[in-house]
């Protein structure tokens, strides 16, 4: 539960790193999150409100998340801007899977290190 919470401690924190861990566990519980309130949209009657609210809230540590992650790999966080190009976002999908460089970088110290 740390873990997916970590990144909302961050919340717009665009400068670091973050492991892949705390990038996927971030995902998840965004995801568990998002299918429970659109259960709970669907009982209630509601449109998409809570959920909607939600996603709205979760965009901008998503963002925040995903360029730490990418900093993590030595790479600018414009790299997130993959994802708007359809087929082509895939890379950014790969890129998020793979592992961070071993030691400091020009973002700052191993995540894994401490």
């Amino acid at each position: 539960m740390e873990w997916m919470l970590m990144a909302w401690h961050k919340f717009a924190d665009f400068s670091g790193r973050a492991r892949r861990k705390e990038y996927w566990m971030f995902v998840l519980g965004v995801v568990i999150v998002s299918v429970v309130l659109q259960i709970i949209d669907g009982i209630v009657g509601t449109a998409p409100y809570l959920a909607g609210l939600f996603s709205l809230a979760a965009l901008v540590p998503s963002i925040a998340v995903g360029v730490r992650r990418l900093h993590d790999q030595d790479k600018s966080g414009w790299f997130m801007l993959l994802g708007l190009i359809p087929v082509v976002g895939i890379v950014l999908l790969v890129f998020m899977c793979l592992e961070g460089t071993s030691g400091p970088n020009q973002y700052g110290p191993d995540p894994k290190a401490g």
